[in-house]
């Protein structure tokens, strides 16, 4: 099944001599290892040269997979429940994965409510969504401010830092440490933060990493429905009294994973922006006009999670120009050998809701607080602090 779509969608890639047809199984890139990490925007752009908007690709251990990259399809992907299952049970490719696939943490099926479908995955994100909406963002600010405030002035009087460790990853962990009511146990903080961000990098220690993360939560869950408090956590769970510890944990984690790995890349990619760029540069003030501009453009170019195995087909579909996604010849409404892996752009009008307001109110602050002000500032010394370029 397809969708009307412009011309810029819909034209497929003439093949060359030097190039497979499109959708060509045999030709499918690889979206890991170093050169992919190295130079991954180039690997998109080679991928949508050669295919089109829907390509064959080969994930981690040459495994097989759907890479939506068009807009239109990926929307096309995203709204049609009944074609795009979320639950990763549906995928009949398990038997060639190993015990060891680095991609395991976030695609392996768990009591997560994103592996959830129908009626209880609308239960289970509205749950989430009205405890996400008891987050003042005004509050949030404030907490923001004074964390980046602290931040910098421990590092102020030396005038340089590690902006990545000294900076872009504590704001977020502090926040959601506020939020989550977690102990101000630095060890446990620090154990929480890394454990998530080392289950997204596809390596060798993600599973080990959503491991620890998963323990940590899970004692939390424990600690909040014996004492609950005026915090997130609490809320949550006074949300969901009909779910388990178990599926509590695992909606937690999912929370906590968009507001701290991926919020301190979105803060990291952004500053980078603005301190490299000379489009942001040339007019920066400090202002938060410029900063939302340079927030959305990375969300655009740069996006903090940039591709995510997401959907699984329950029947033979055709998607985009020249792409099928075949089923099973099972005669349950099983997926076909592949998954789906999304990538794209997310546009601003889709942005909305309250993770948005939460994760721009962290992003705004840090980037406003980090980024030197103009000659004659009177904020504290701040522009003594030398900042030079990096990447996340």
């Amino acid at each position: 099944m397809t969708n009307p779509q412009d011309d810029q969608d819909t034209q497929a890639p003439h093949p060359t001599p030097d190039a497979p047809p499109p959708g060509c199984p045999a030709h499918a890139a690889r979206l890991y290892g170093p050169d992919f990490r190295r130079r991954p925007a180039e690997t998109y752009q080679r991928i949508r040269h050669e295919s089109g908007q829907v390509a064959p690709v080969l994930l981690e251990g040459d495994i097989d997979a759907w890479f939506v990259l068009g807009y239109r399809e990926t929307r096309q992907v995203l709204s049609d429940v009944e074609t795009f299952g979320r639950d990763p049970r549906r995928w009949n490719g398990w038997d060639s994965v190993p015990p060891d696939w680095p991609l395991l943490p976030w695609v392996a099926y768990s009591p997560m409510m994103t592996f959830t479908e129908g009626e209880e995955h609308r239960q289970r994100a509205t749950a989430a969504g009205e405890a996400l909406a008891t987050i003042d963002p005004f509050v949030l600010r404030g907490h923001c401010e004074r964390f980046a405030d602290q931040l910098i002035d421990k590092f102020a009087a030396s005038g340089k830092a590690d902006l990545v460790y000294d900076y872009i990853y504590s704001v977020p962990t502090l926040a959601t440490a506020e939020l989550f009511g977690l102990s101000d146990d630095e060890a446990g903080l620090e154990a929480l933060a890394g454990g998530l961000t080392i289950s997204f990098l596809s390596n060798e220690e993600a599973i080990a990493g959503q491991q620890q993360v998963a323990a940590y939560v899970a004692e939390l869950v424990k600690a909040k429905r014996e004492a609950p408090g005026p915090d997130l956590t609490s809320q949550f769970i006074l949300n969901t009294p009909d779910l388990t510890e178990e599926q509590q944990t695992a909606d937690l984690m999912v929370l906590m994973a968009a507001a701290l790995p991926l919020t301190s890349y979105w803060i990291g990619n952004t500053l980078r922006l603005m301190l490299t760029d000379e489009r942001f540069a040339m007019t920066l003030s400090g202002n938060r006009r410029s900063i939302g501009e340079a927030m959305n453009e990375v969300l655009w170019a740069d996006s903090p999670l940039q591709n995510l195995i997401g959907r699984y087909a329950t029947r033979d579909t055709a998607l985009g120009a020249g792409a099928s996604a075949p089923a099973t010849s099972s005669s349950l409404a099983w997926p076909p050998p592949t998954p789906i892996r999304c990538c794209g752009p997310t546009p601003p009008s889709a942005r909305a809701g309250t993770t948005r307001m939460s994760a721009s109110a962290a992003v705004t602050t840090a980037a406003r607080w980090a980024v030197p002000r103009r000659p004659g500032s009177s904020r504290r010394r701040r522009s003594r602090c030398c900042w030079t370029a990096f990447r996340t």
